[in-house]
């Protein structure tokens, strides 16, 4: 018979990325015999947070796209009546908020709205996602909340709709932090990782039909998010890969770190290809290239088949001529490199990132050797950083001949290294919840303020294309006064002519895209 879930996921118009785990829960749930909903925040205008791809554009990391191309509209509803409505009509059995830690006040608020329907009916509240797995102590605190899934979400939520469709107690569920009617916490072990290979295909049905686009090139594509590999084996502090491997390795000695069988993949790509009719796939693992030869070489065969331009992002140090020319051949059209800081020493040291500048440069001359566009991640803020110490990051960027480039604020999520860092030398309290990655800087340092950081942020691609003579009046554009604004007006003015990219309707002619963000805000894993 089954039981009926609904899913709520926070989220503002920018993010526009689907996400996938509410995709496969979905698939798996179904797949169980039970009824699967979810209400969605995206395209509503809700206060809250800021547009995050609309922030890229006014910053010219991305070229402007027109949100009307596709017929893709923001809702004019209210999303208090519709989510009123949805709860009422579909009457659920459990809730499920699968949230990132940006977003998690917004998913707070939106359960607040219903709090009374969710009290009157005795629905329990289930919290997953990248915050609530690093974070279980701060959410667990929820009145609201019942129940916190740390890690993988697929086994624990069967378990769970299993035994609540049985009328069960659920205070032995692993993964699952289940809270008591005395306010006792009953900490469930960590299961094994989940076998990737057993997942089924994405389910989209969840989904209103503008959900599957996203802007790329300045244009608007239907795509698919595509998991080829969990986890990464490298050890960035301000991702939360590291404390992934670390947790579960601690707790039942098992490797986070997956790879899906080529063949599985091939299967989803084609679902998505003849039955969806997407247009574009985007692959989002952290490092698309973390295979062995005979792994890549099977992909790539496998790829002719399905003949579709698709975006990746890896490291530059998996970058080499022969893989670029062969993913290029069969269908590679963008990809994003993790480039983060521009000095070396302060990059190996805080960052655990070890190549060297000249390797960098001389690896990202090869991607336009073969036709493919490709964009650099960056963030500075860190802690101990200086202005100074940022402006190598400048100068790092001005030696590669990207097709757009953008600059981060750091941003010290729950769950990475760096985060631990924060809080021992008090620049951030143990409770604090992060901001998005394109909102204003959080840290408050004496020797790098947060109004140099914004400046920098600002003006980045202006240093990075624009002659060094210009600097000192590049410098002026980054105050937040109504000269700097003037200044800065007109040069964003000079620079989309001189430098942006411009779009056309070829897709192997157009060049700067949306790219993900770093790291930890990449997925919302239950």
């Amino acid at each position: 018979m089954g039981i009926k879930v609904l899913f709520i996921y926070p989220n503002t118009f920018g993010m526009n990325m689907l996400p996938p785990a509410i995709s496969l829960f979905s698939a798996i749930l179904r797949k169980q015999g039970h009824e699967v909903a979810l209400f969605d925040a995206t395209y509503y205008a809700i206060d809250y947070g800021v547009d995050s791809d609309g922030i890229k554009a006014e910053r010219l990391n991305v070229v402007p796209f027109d949100l009307g191309a596709r017929g893709i509209k923001m809702r004019t509803s209210d999303w208090r009546e519709d989510l009123d409505s949805q709860i009422n009509s579909f009457c659920p059995d459990l809730i499920a908020l699968s949230t990132t830690e940006d977003m998690w006040n917004l998913g707070l608020k939106m359960l607040a709205h219903i709090k009374d329907y969710i009290s009157k009916n005795k629905i329990p509240v289930l919290a997953g996602g990248v915050f609530p797995t690093f974070a279980p102590e701060i959410v667990i605190q929820e009145p609201i909340i019942d129940m916190v899934c740390v890690g993988e979400g697929e086994n624990a939520l069967i378990d769970l709709c299993k035994k609540i469709e049985k009328g069960q107690s659920y205070d032995d569920v692993t993964n699952l932090w289940v809270k008591q009617k005395n306010g006792s916490i009953i900490k469930n072990p960590i299961s094994n990782p989940v076998d990737v290979d057993e997942a089924p295909i994405l389910d989209m049905s969840l989904f209103e039909e503008q959900r599957l686009y996203r802007p790329m090139a300045g244009k608007w594509y239907k795509m698919m998010p595509v998991e080829t590999i969990r986890g990464c084996p490298y050890k960035c502090t301000f991702c939360n890969s590291p404390d992934q491997i670390t947790m579960y390795k601690e707790n039942n000695g098992s490797n986070f770190f997956r790879k899906k069988r080529i063949d599985l993949v091939y299967k989803e790509l084609k679902h998505f290809k003849e039955d969806l009719g997407v247009e574009y796939n985007y692959f989002w693992a952290d490092t698309f290239l973390a295979w062995s030869p005979d792994e890549f070489e099977e992909f790539c065969e496998m790829y002719k088949d399905i003949g579709l331009p698709f975006w990746m992002q890896t490291r530059p140090e998996t970058v080499s001529d022969y893989k670029i020319k062969k993913l290029a051949d069969v269908g590679l059209h963008r990809i994003s490199f993790g480039i983060e800081h521009g000095n070396e020493g302060f990059r190996k040291k805080l960052l655990e990132r070890h190549w060297k500048n000249k390797d960098i440069i001389e690896a990202l001359k090869i991607p336009h050797k073969h036709g493919v566009q490709f964009s650099l991640n960056n963030i500075t803020g860190f802690p101990t950083e200086t202005r100074e110490l940022a402006m190598d990051t400048v100068e790092l960027n001005r030696n590669i001949d990207s097709d757009n480039q953008n600059l981060y604020s750091y941003v010290p999520f729950h769950g990475t290294p760096l985060r631990k860092l924060c809080e021992d030398t008090g620049l951030v309290a143990p409770e604090t919840i992060t901001k998005a990655l394109t909102d204003k800087p959080m840290l408050i340092m004496p020797q790098y303020p947060q109004h140099e950081i914004e400046g920098l942020i600002k003006c980045f691609t202006l240093y990075v294309k624009f002659p060094k003579n210009r600097w000192k009046e590049i410098q002026k554009a980054e105050a937040d006064t109504p000269e700097g604004k003037k200044i800065y007006e007109e040069l964003k003015q000079e620079y989309i002519e001189k430098y942006l990219p411009k779009t056309n309707n070829d897709l192997e002619e157009s060049s700067a895209a949306a790219d993900l963000e770093y790291g930890v805000e990449q997925t919302e894993v239950c």
